[in-house]
């Protein structure tokens, strides 16, 4: 395809990293311009009025963030499959492609002897709680198989930093931590496959039905670990400014920012961290709060103490507005009055997640909101099915409290398929 593409990527970026990944595996060449190490790159989008990565130049024309449907169009291959000729594959020039090499070295498509197999163990979902539950099922002898569509656009996969990991004292990017986890599993003897689940039976008492696009995959015991995903609500003017004054990441875009004035809006860890961060690059950093209440353990004693810092309780954006790009936003108010400011940048940190638990159906008891319903063993209202991570309803989500509802599955379907009275816990 000798359609010309560059990427203008920032240095810790995920969506960068989607957009490269998304192109290797569509065997699409590439020149990638990195804004962090070259500043001719970075002051070339701010000259097209562009202020955020990703952002893809496909014959000229931009696609800000990671937009699949988008690039496909663009890259006229709709009639195409993902994968494409050999021979299209190129060499790119990825400063990241060791980072994602390892992502592909650990999943493989979906060879069909899998379908004529039968699994002890069968792991939907590769975040956090799936990981983990494959290493320790792996690691107790468990035949393990884990299945996930997109390894890497889950919640820990683009959380661009963390640095509350028990035994992980540096720094790390959520997907650094994630390949580590997948990785370790891996080395185990879990088999890791790319597939989209899109329905379970599971009512034989014996043998459990996945079923993927590509076939039915048997099981003696299942985890379901799938994440849980945003509403698809936006904000009007979102989309469309998207890249151009409106971010989800500081460590990508906050030196577009410098000495601007930009709205960090969220309750979450991740909104008052990047509100902090921002704080250092901006002129003023407003941070609204929709509901006024903090969610998860997380104070705002540091932003109170910034002079450029400040806090606005049940404020919410309504809309965003600009010519090419941002440059004002309307607000409602505590007292629902809508108020009109004029700022450079909107940061969004914005919760309301919802379980991507909709392909059980009625096979598992789940709450109204798709939460599947277990015990303090991670059980489900069938024998044999576990589940954990963001598939259960807990009172903060942490990938340290995912990893353990998959140790506890995992130890779980050991019990359960070598028929114990008791789990067996893998000292050494």
């Amino acid at each position: 395809m000798s359609t010309p593409v560059i990427i203008y990527s920032s240095t810790g970026c995920p969506r960068c990293l989607q957009v490269k990944e998304q192109l290797q595996e569509w065997g699409i060449a590439y020149e990638e311009r990195n804004i962090t190490d070259n500043l001719t790159y970075f002051e070339e989008l701010q000259q097209r009025k562009i202020f955020g990565t990703p952002a893809t130049f496909i014959n000229n024309k931009p696609i800000l963030g990671f937009q699949p449907d988008k690039l496909i169009k663009a890259l006229g291959i709709e009639n195409e499959s993902n994968t494409l000729n050999e021979e299209a594959i190129t060499k790119n020039t990825s400063s990241d492609s060791a980072e994602a090499g390892s992502k592909d070295e650990i999943f493989q498509s979906l060879d069909p002897a899998i379908n004529n197999d039968t699994y002890d163990f069968v792991v939907i979902g590769a975040g956090p709680a799936g990981a983990s539950a494959a290493l320790y099922a792996a690691r107790g002898r468990l035949k393990t198989l884990v299945l996930d569509k997109a390894p890497t656009s889950g919640t820990l996969a683009i959380t661009h930093k963390i640095a509350n990991y028990p035994g992980v004292r540096k720094e790390v990017t959520g997907l650094e931590l994630l390949l580590e986890m997948q990785q370790q599993a891996k080395d185990f003897g879990a088999t890791f496959v790319r597939t989209q689940v899109t329905a379970v039976d599971f009512s034989d008492p014996e043998l459990k039905k996945i079923i993927t696009p590509e076939g039915t995959i048997q099981a003696k015991s299942v985890f379901v670990g799938v994440g849980a995903k945003a509403p698809s609500s936006k904000i009007r003017g979102e989309e469309e400014f998207t890249g151009r004054g409106v971010s989800y990441c500081s460590t990508c875009d906050a030196a577009f920012f410098e000495n601007r004035l930009v709205v960090v809006v969220g309750e979450n860890e991740e909104a008052i961290h990047e509100a902090s961060q921002l704080s250092k690059f901006c002129k003023e950093v407003r941070l609204l709060l929709p509901t006024g209440q903090l969610k998860g353990d997380v104070t705002l004693e540091e932003l109170e103490g910034k002079e450029n810092v400040h806090i606005y309780k049940k404020h919410r954006v309504k809309e965003i507005h600009g010519e090419h790009a941002v440059e004002r936003i309307v607000v409602q108010d505590d007292e629902r009055k809508e108020l009109t400011w004029e700022v450079d940048g909107v940061f969004l940190y914005l919760v309301g997640m919802k379980p991507g638990t909709d392909f059980i159906g009625n096979a598992l008891v789940r709450d109204e909101d798709g939460y599947v319903t277990v015990d303090e063993q991670m059980r489900t209202s069938i024998d044999g099915v576990f589940a954990g991570g963001d598939a259960r309803r807990t009172l903060v989500k942490q990938a340290v409290i995912s990893a353990a509802d998959g140790c506890i599955a995992a130890l779980g379907a050991e019990k359960h398929v070598n028929k114990r009275a008791q789990m067996r816990p893998q000292y050494s």
